[in-house]
């Protein structure tokens, strides 16, 4: 018996209850019916955040991040490719530092790039500086477990 999972919708954020046997079934939203998994990184902002952050059940991978950063820019693309490597097991999202000050003085982000994971809520753990796919992919399975 596989357990009722709550997905939030990427494009309308719609919760969706799903088992979690499905995830891997390519799962639409019951709302939009688009994907609920992309494997792209979702582009997060102050009226999607708490949402995405609450309300899934699997774990949130977030990118805080700003143009101007060189290191950041660097990162983007290997951000981009641990979507396709952790989708649908950890959602990730990318927030922009500068368009959103309130979010990153809200978890104190110092320094860019800082990678923090959420669950239920909650920040798991983070990192700061540039990673590559490889990386952010170890770092967050050997944070998560799994």
């Amino acid at each position: 018996m596989s357990e009722l999972l709550h997905v939030v919708c990427p494009y309308c954020s719609a919760t969706n209850r799903l088992p979690s046997n499905r995830l891997r079934q390519g799962p639409k939203c019951g709302q939009c019916h688009t994907l609920l998994f992309n494997g792209h990184p979702l582009e997060l902002n102050s009226s999607n955040f708490e949402k995405q952050v609450s309300r899934n059940d699997i774990p949130l991978l977030v990118d805080f991040w700003a143009e101007w950063c060189g290191p950041c820019k660097m990162m983007a693309p290997a951000f981009e490719q641990a979507a396709k490597l952790l989708e649908p097991d950890v959602r990730l999202g990318k927030l922009n530092t500068e368009a959103e000050s309130a979010l990153s003085a809200r978890y104190n982000i110092r320094s860019i790039p800082t990678l923090i994971v959420f669950k239920n809520g909650r920040e798991l753990t983070r990192q700061s500086g540039a990673m590559n796919a490889g990386d952010i992919v170890r770092w967050v399975k050997g944070s998560m477990h799994f």
